[in-house]
């Protein structure tokens, strides 16, 4: 740990102990990014950006406030601490607001391989030489690439320093890359946009520059002649990016802040069956190298591995200390937070387990049905489940990707549709911090023209 760190965070605490605070936490976080887009070859953007917070959660007994500042001096930092436990005084007393139990905070941390030190920030030059060359593999793919929206690489390393007035310290430090690229089909019936990206915490561990940019080509030709399919009910296949959206809405359902709050459909479901016996869901903060991973959450509790779903049943909540003593259960390592912020509730690394089945084989397996690539809006009710959203994607017919459909909406309800995930793809890529295979849902409803 960086000593100056954790002597200006003691500090701090010891000051707003001084100040009449009874509990205090003190989040620093360090962060340089460099983000580079090209269009067409041309430099569109070269960014760089880097900048220090320290932010301060004060509490005096059950009332508290959270403030930032940018002004890491401590001069400047005794005002701002001050004003910061005044803040708390002034604010209503909350019987379940507070730090978390002091016997929950983990003795070691573990070391998870967040940080590509080799690399770190990538310089403007290769960044922009990356960009260039996935836009330019997607452009020479087929003469039918017409046009780009752009490629855009970008990388980022941080580092993040946690102390409480418990006695907790801790640090971690990361780093982050991604890749996309966005080129625009053209033919007679009109123009579509093809997306494909990598990122990953390690730099040699991102897809090849021009694997992504053929695979946006192709995406974008596979729209092209896109109509509208008549209003009906028929299987739905969810490709993996498409998937992983209903695996973060049952996240969201599932954590403590919805949950108090009533605002979700699992209220009451713990240990019920929310899904298909095949459906297994896991949330787990401790995988090396992963997109999501840190050794201790935002209150300083030890992330960790749990079954979120288990063969279909609910087996855990999502929770942070708040919501955990509102519910009357144990917080589970997934509080979340930034600087200027009380801590929330997020997964860490939530995926579905990958099933048996090759995307090849779910797909012939439909006789008439949609294969689901691209969401639009954000058409779910989190307290009854109801699922209605934009679509686009693939229609099959006797088991083969026939054309491509726009402009229909998709509907259900997540409770059913769950509950009817009659296949899982063996097709697990970790791209984000929530993925999922590809998955079939037995049926829903499809409105088109």
């Amino acid at each position: 740990m960086a000593e100056m760190d954790l002597a200006l965070a003691q500090w701090a605490l010891d000051e707003a102990k001084r100040c009449g605070a009874t509990a205090a936490e003190v989040l620093m976080v360090g962060a340089e990014s460099l983000s580079a887009r090209v269009r067409l070859g041309e430099t569109e953007k070269l960014k760089s950006s880097r900048e220090r917070r320290l932010g301060l959660r004060a509490f005096v007994e059950h009332r508290s406030a959270t403030s930032s500042t940018a002004e890491i001096e401590r001069d400047s930092l005794a005002a701002f601490i001050a004003e910061t436990v005044k803040l708390a005084r002034l604010t209503a007393p909350d019987p379940w607001s507070g730090l978390p139990d002091p016997a929950l905070h983990p003795s070691r941390l573990p070391d998870l391989g967040l940080a590509d030190d080799e690399h770190g920030i990538i310089g403007a030059q290769k960044a922009l030489e990356l960009a260039r060359a996935s836009e330019y593999a997607a452009l020479k793919s087929d003469n039918r690439i017409k046009n780009s929206e752009g490629a855009e690489f970008d990388s980022g390393r941080y580092h993040v320093m946690f102390a409480n007035s418990q006695g907790f310290a801790g640090e971690y430090s990361g780093t982050s890359y991604s890749l996309s690229a966005m080129p625009i089909a053209q033919d007679d019936s009109g123009m579509q946009v093809g997306y494909w990206y990598t990122a990953n915490r390690m730099f040699d561990r991102l897809e090849p520059a021009e694997s992504i940019g053929a695979t946006a080509a192709k995406r974008a030709l596979r729209r092209l002649g896109a109509r509208k399919v008549e209003t009906t009910r028929a299987p739905v296949i969810f490709d993996p990016d498409m998937a992983a959206g209903l695996i973060r809405s049952l996240a969201g359902a599932a954590s403590g802040t919805s949950l108090y709050k009533s605002a979700s459909f699992l209220v009451g479901r713990l240990g019920h069956r929310v899904a298909s016996t095949n459906v297994t869901i896991v949330d787990d903060g401790t995988m090396p190298s992963g997109l999501g991973s840190k050794p201790f959450d935002g209150e300083g509790l030890a992330t960790n591995r749990k079954n979120l779903v288990e063969n279909g049943v609910l087996k855990t909540y999502l929770l942070d200390s708040y919501s955990a003593r509102r519910l009357g259960l144990a917080p589970t390592g997934n509080a979340s937070r930034s600087v200027g912020a009380p801590p929330g509730v997020s997964p860490t690394n939530l995926y579905l387990e990958p099933g048996p089945y090759t995307p090849e084989r779910i797909i012939g397996s439909v006789k008439r049905g949609l294969y689901v690539t691209e969401m639009i809006g954000f058409g779910v009710n989190a307290v009854t489940g109801d699922y209605s959203r934009g679509a686009s994607g693939m229609w099959i017919e006797d088991g083969e990707l026939a054309y491509p459909v726009q402009e229909i909406t998709i509907a259900g309800n997540l409770k059913d549709m769950f509950m009817s995930i009659e296949m899982i793809g063996n097709d697990l890529v970790w791209r984000s911090s929530v993925v999922s295979p590809t998955v079939k849902i037995a049926e829903m409803t499809i409105a088109g023209a």
